[in-house]
């Protein structure tokens, strides 16, 4: 059930490359480019990027630990939650982004 764990290793570093830049710099003030004109919800966009990467090492950690399979199953299935809590983000966002469109709202909110 764990593989190889240096492909899971190779698996976490490119993710954590990939994935992580994008919503620490959200963060920190920046906003990318094709998401300017939506600043109300830039903090839960990024909170909701996190919890996707959030499943990266949640399934590569204990194979990479060599986990008994009862474990690796049990961390398989407590990232069912990290989607789903990303995909609450996201609509909270994009409501908190249309309502400061209502209201008028030009400058930047933190969220």
């Amino acid at each position: 059930m764990n593989g190889n764990p240096l492909y899971y290793s190779i698996a976490l570093a490119v993710a954590s490359a990939v994935m992580l830049p994008v919503p620490v710099a959200m963060l920190s003030g920046w906003s990318p480019p094709w998401i300017r004109k939506r600043q109300a919800g830039m903090r839960l966009r990024a909170y909701g990027l996190l919890c996707l990467y959030a499943l990266m090492p949640l399934n590569g950690i204990p194979r990479i630990a060599g986990a008994s399979g009862e474990t690796v199953t049990a961390c398989m299935n407590m990232g069912f939650v990290f989607p789903a809590a990303a995909a609450a983000l996201f609509l909270f966002a994009e409501r908190k982004d249309s309502g400061a469109r209502a209201a008028g709202h030009t400058e930047p909110r933190e969220g």
